[in-house]
């Protein structure tokens, strides 16, 4: 009697929920614990809330619960059901478990917090279940969290792409700027992918949207067009996208450098690379001695490094003028380097400026999906990468979706 009334208090059961018996099973360390209910009991229709005497009982089930001294516990029940007038025969909600799961609100709470601190496989091995039943708690969380979060567009959205596999393949990140939270995962990186998202929403949703930053992708931009009213002035490309370019370009100018020294027998840039490529603050002192040496010599890499970094002022200007003023001195410098690389990079903004220049009306960028990004890595390591394309998407919305995971009856706070 005293470990029926301990194991009411243990699982929250209220009337006309009852604990029957608990049996201890020693030999395999479970303890099974049989609720019922009161006879006579009326319970709601789950669809309008009608108060209805019960129709008949569905056979026993078995749900998993948090262990008891590390015995694995187990709560057995037969779900009564009722027979409405207008929805039919339906089986009443269950207090302790959500509709269809085998484990109880608490134990699926449990198994958050440990999957979002763990792999699947680790926190299998903690709470003593299947993979395969791990990753069903993982699912059954991101369903959840979705549903309840509803359809809402961003006001501030980024767009970027995001690598799942050898071989050149991505897929579409859609994120929230403000709330850091990814919004949506497109199957590739084509037009109609990022197309398929807009169109979720109503125009006049689609209307509201105040800035969008992206980068050069013509799939993207395409897309934005054709969805967005007035994405000509809301579009922004990304800043840090714009800098991977000139980036590129000086490692350019580098290589080829490189290749003609070294036929002269000249091993100057010799293991160089990463010295014009990493910020000053972030390199060693014996690295940043040499970096120092390398910039006052009369090399071609120095003269693109410099105008590469020359580059990074335009986003300090506060007005579009200025900030054009700017471009055009640059553009000149860098057009008139005798540089190719470092010209073909000027070319290639110049062709996309009017929405370069957008930034200083919108002052976003896309620094909130590029950790995102590096979140995502981050759990693509962890997990070994996905090859399953769904389970990639299950894994990014479980951490990286803004959702709130847990069951409605259990109170958390929401994850990003």
């Amino acid at each position: 009697m005293e470990s029926v009334e301990l194991y009411r208090h243990l699982l929250g059961v209220t009337a006309p929920w009852t604990v029957e018996r608990v049996d201890l099973e020693m030999a395999r360390q479970h303890v099974e614990v049989y609720v019922g209910h009161t006879a006579g009991q009326r319970f709601a229709c789950p669809e309008c809330g009608q108060e209805l005497p019960v129709y008949d009982h569905l056979a026993e089930r078995v749900w998993r619960h948090l262990d008891s001294c590390q015995f694995m516990t187990y709560l057995h029940a037969r779900p009564p059901r009722v027979s409405c007038p207008e929805h039919g025969v339906h089986q009443v909600t269950l207090p302790w478990a959500q509709a269809g799961s085998r484990f109880t609100n608490l134990f699926e709470a449990l198994a958050i917090d440990i999957l979002l601190a763990a792999n699947v496989k680790k926190a299998a091995e903690i709470l003593r279940i299947t993979w395969d039943e791990a990753w069903h708690l993982m699912e059954r969380a991101v369903l959840r969290g979705r549903t309840a979060k509803g359809n809402d567009l961003p006001s501030r959205i980024g767009i970027d792409e995001k690598a799942i596999a050898k071989g050149h393949r991505y897929m579409t990140l859609v994120c929230d700027l403000q709330e850091s939270t990814v919004e949506y995962i497109g199957e590739d990186r084509k037009e109609s992918s990022l197309a398929t998202y807009f169109d979720v929403f109503p125009n006049e949703q689609r209307e509201r949207i105040e800035a969008i930053s992206l980068d050069m992708w013509p799939a993207y931009i395409n897309a934005c067009r054709d969805k967005v009213p007035g994405a000509d002035t809301k579009m922004v490309f990304d800043r840090f996208h714009i800098m991977r370019h000139v980036v590129d370009a000086v490692d350019k100018v580098r290589k080829q450098e490189h290749k003609g020294l070294m036929q002269a027998g000249d091993h100057t840039l010799a293991k160089s690379k990463y010295l014009w490529l990493t910020n000053p603050a972030n390199m060693t002192d014996q690295a940043r001695e040499r970096f120092a040496e390398l910039k006052v010599t009369e090399l071609k890499t120095g003269r693109a490094w410099a105008i590469k970094e020359s580059l990074r002022a335009l986003w300090n200007y506060t007005s579009t003028a200025w900030a054009t003023k700017f471009w055009k001195r640059w553009y000149f410098w860098a057009t008139h380097s005798r540089l190719a690389p470092m010209i073909a990079a000027a070319k290639l903004i110049a062709r996309h400026l009017p929405n370069v220049l957008t930034y200083f009306n919108h002052r976003i960028t896309n620094a909130v999906a590029e950790g995102l990004n590096s979140k995502i890595a981050t759990i693509q390591k962890r997990a070994c990468g996905y090859r399953n394309p769904n389970n990639f998407k299950t894994a990014v919305y479980f951490h990286c979706g803004g959702l709130n995971l847990y069951p409605a009856c259990v109170t958390h706070t929401k994850v990003g």
